[in-house]
């Protein structure tokens, strides 16, 4: 079975406060977005993981592909095991949830490729085991995310009409990082609110908290939504904690970047 777990932006991002547990509430929109990594699973006799594409940081253990499989294993004992191919296109630690959707897609796979009859509800509380995005990408659909970004609500968001422009250079944002200089606060309006406005009217009132703590670490991120506003972007924004810049531009625009040869460019 393959399958090509694709990756989402964040529209607005509003840290809102801290809580005892660590974590910090949040409110966002995460809406999907049409560039894929592919993953393959095949029933084996020993577990299996083979890695192309971008390289991704860390133990084998620690890929939230194998971390789905486990997690499932373990409630069925009887799931075999299976050769897991995973060829990444999505960069890692990009703002963009790559390895958020790889676990969650794997999850979803094993569950129809072995019958396992789970539910959405169960498989999104399975994913939200393996991380806070995780669940989005079960739904996969243009969601209001409140919480830690697991309390999901659809909303009617279609951005099809338009271009949509991503922008990464290759800068790998430590969470830790962006938490370190922020300031939680509950918003004067809700990004639920904002995103039924206007597209053009976003660009005053939609924002992402965590943009001035990761433009002042690095300038190049910033760089690149002022590049696509002064190429006509009718909204730009750093997604999630960096470091990918979006851009939403009119469909008739035509399109002239000029960024470096090493930035990894995608119209949608």
């Amino acid at each position: 079975m393959v399958l090509f777990p694709n990756c989402k932006i964040n529209i607005g991002l509003n840290v809102i406060r801290k809580r005892t547990d660590g974590y910090h509430d949040l409110e966002t929109v995460f809406y999907p977005v049409a560039v894929k990594d592919a993953l393959e699973i095949i029933r084996s006799t020993e577990l299996n993981f083979q890695l192309t594409g971008l390289p991704v940081n860390g133990p084998i253990d620690n890929n939230l592909c194998v971390k789905a499989y486990h997690l499932l294993k373990k409630d069925f004992p009887d799931l075999p095991p299976v050769n897991i191919h995973l060829h990444k296109v999505i960069p890692m630690g990009a703002g963009l949830g790559g390895g958020s959707a790889d676990g969650a897609f794997m999850l979803f796979m094993l569950n129809k490729k072995f019958q396992l009859n789970l539910s959405e509800e169960k498989l999104i509380s399975y994913a939200l085991e393996l991380g806070s995005d995780c669940p989005f990408f079960i739904i996969n659909k243009p969601c209001f995310a409140t919480g830690r970004g697991e309390n999901l609500s659809l909303v009617s968001l279609d951005l099809s009409a338009f271009k949509l422009v991503l922008v990464n250079p290759g800068i790998h944002v430590s969470t830790k990082e962006a938490f370190s200089k922020l300031s939680p606060a509950v918003p004067t309006k809700s990004i639920q609110q904002i995103i039924q406005q206007p597209i053009e009217s976003w660009k005053d009132e939609l924002k992402n908290d965590f943009e001035e703590t990761v433009f002042q670490l690095h300038s190049a991120i910033q760089n690149i939504k002022e590049h696509l506003y002064v190429k006509g972007a009718i909204y730009a924004a750093m997604t999630g904690t960096g470091s990918t810049v979006f851009g939403i531009f009119n469909a008739e625009e035509s399109l002239d970047f000029s960024f470096p040869a090493d930035y990894r460019c995608s119209v949608i």
